[in-house]
């Protein structure tokens, strides 16, 4: 068979060139393809705060209804956006080398407002979550928008600086040189890494993409997704998984948290287990922080995020 694989894309420039990048190794493998790149409803609508648009699958529904629809084969998604409950009939294909999973704050000029008052910009409640318990003083404004709208709209706004995915900045060759290395904030789950989804009896395609598979990843962000899932139950939260694979010791590093929205409660969790205990590592740790008071504030945020 010759077919050409159609990879579905959202339009922005990060966007696309994940969907590049996605291309350049399927044509390697001698696959033929095609981008066909649609704007999703989270790039359209940028006046409110995302979990207010019912954030989960805000920026995938576009491109899973052109896949069913038969208008691309496959989408090519950075994985922290896709829900961990897929639609019906389309399935993880791959996951693609995970790239810098660490958040970094892109601020303009001095950065005295650390030590005293300030007012930081982001459009994730778990950044802002994490940023409020750490930083109490400090204000947090809503950023919407793709990666080079929201530099702009730092340009352009008297915030003292903005949160952003080191990947997506480095990606794209935007990372500033005034940035810091949030190393003590946990990332989304799946931060970093780029998912392939395809439709669950295309197996032309299932065997194509599948080449590109990292393990490593594929390990790594199922722990990651598999907390978020225990945990959130359909409702989102600000909520940070980390799993990072040791192979010195063959272990497996994991760190998450929930918190809320103003920062003021917090949970953590931290395990180091036998590489052999992945599968249900990130189920575990997100049941020991709801045994632990989590629960209680799980059915606060889904209170709260409903009004």
């Amino acid at each position: 068979m010759n077919k050409i694989i159609r990879i579905g894309t959202r339009d922005s420039e990060l966007a696309l060139w994940q969907a590049n990048t996605v291309s350049k190794q399927l044509n390697k493998l001698g696959y033929k393809t095609e981008i066909i790149a649609v704007k999703a409803d989270g790039d359209i609508i940028l006046d409110k705060p995302l979990y207010e648009l019912g954030i989960t699958g805000i920026f995938t529904k576009t491109l899973d209804v052109a896949m069913i629809a038969g208008k691309v084969d496959i989408a090519v998604h950075s994985m922290k956006d896709v829900p961990t409950a897929l639609p019906q009939s389309i399935v993880q294909a791959a996951v693609l080398k995970r790239g810098n999973v660490h958040d970094i704050l892109v601020h303009k000029g001095s950065t005295d407002f650390l030590e005293t008052n300030g007012t930081i910009a982001s459009g994730s409640l778990r950044r802002k979550a994490q940023w409020l318990n750490k930083y109490p003083n400090h204000k947090v404004e809503d950023l919407r928008g793709n990666v080079n709208t929201r530099l702009q709209k730092l340009k352009d706004n008297s915030w003292n600086a903005a949160i952003f995915a080191a990947a997506g900045l480095e990606r794209i060759n935007l990372k500033p040189t005034e940035f810091i290395n949030l190393d003590w904030m946990i990332p989304a789950p799946a931060q970093g890494a780029m998912m392939i989804v395809a439709m669950e009896n295309d197996n032309y395609v299932l065997d194509a993409v599948a080449q590109l598979n990292d393990i490593e990843t594929e390990i790594c962000t199922h722990i990651e997704r598999q907390f978020l899932r225990t945990l959130e139950g359909g409702c989102t939260a600000p909520i940070g998984a980390l799993a990072i694979y040791n192979e010195e010791e063959d272990t497996i590093v994991f760190k998450g948290n929930l918190l809320s929205i103003d920062g003021k409660q917090k949970f953590e969790i931290e395990k180091n287990v036998p590489i052999n205990e992945w599968k249900k590592l990130g189920f575990f740790a997100a049941k020991e922080i709801l045994e632990n008071g989590g629960e209680q504030l799980m059915k606060e945020l889904r209170s709260q995020l409903k009004k």
